[in-house]
């Protein structure tokens, strides 16, 4: 069996699925951060309820013909059913060409919504970290920390313009951070020994670029909090 064959039939099957799996939402804005490798994605998704969401969710996002990607609605509110994408497009893959031709009015399609199984726990400090590909997700955390005060952490961003945007566009104890390595974790590890937390109260939820979420927790490990102090989740190295 040939190639062609072989991705006709993947398409076919896969065609089926869609069919029973694909639900539709609605572009109500598009947002492009100057320079526009940060793009903000405002949805309307009548399909989805979102009154049980307790932890972090994504949905996959149909990007292209056999292709999904993974996003972390945020800011989400249950009564109007919206919520917002954060779109990393500081490259040229499938989900980057996707939201940069995004417009008003558009409709997409996706799979879910489904859980990452992170949520805050009840400590005294629910600390985050992570780099642009993951703002949606730790906004996300930041929504479901009750009470507010419990939260902190830091994001490391490339983009000077980027940073101050987040700072300008969010009530977020978020602090964004330079870049100063290729997987941001140096700069968010110089940025951690500066602070002082205590070793009984605090959880770590890291979610970023693989490399970047790796070497954060070797280094958190090393400092004495054990495994169930870090929660962590990769997207891509």
């Amino acid at each position: 069996m040939n190639n062609s064959t072989l991705h006709r039939l993947k398409k076919k099957a896969l065609g089926l699925v869609e069919a029973r799996l694909l639900k539709t939402g609605r572009v109500l804005d598009v947002r492009k951060w100057e320079p526009s490798t940060i793009i903000e994605i405002d949805l309307h998704l009548p399909q989805t309820v979102m009154d049980t969401w307790n932890e972090v969710p994504y949905i996959k996002c149909k990007v292209a013909d056999l292709a999904y990607r993974d996003y972390t609605p945020s800011g989400w509110d249950a009564e109007t059913q919206t919520c917002t994408l954060f779109v990393d497009a500081n490259h040229n893959g499938a989900g980057s060409l996707w939201a940069q031709q995004l417009q008003k009015g558009d409709t997409i399609n996706y799979v879910g919504p489904s859980s990452t199984r992170q949520t805050p726990v009840k400590t005294s400090s629910v600390i985050c970290l992570g780099d642009e590909s993951s703002i949606g997700h730790l906004l996300a955390m930041q929504q479901l920390t009750l009470p507010a005060t419990r939260f902190s952490g830091a994001v490391v961003i490339g983009n000077q313009e980027h940073r101050n945007q987040f700072n300008e566009y969010f009530k977020s104890p978020l602090q964004p951070i330079a870049r100063n390595d290729i997987y941001g974790h140096h700069s968010l590890t110089e940025w951690l020994l500066q602070q002082s937390y205590t070793i009984q109260d605090t959880f770590f939820y890291i979610a970023g670029n693989s490399t970047m979420v790796v070497e954060l927790r070797k280094l958190l490990k090393k400092q004495g909090y054990n495994s169930n102090q870090i929660k962590c989740q990769g997207f891509w190295s």
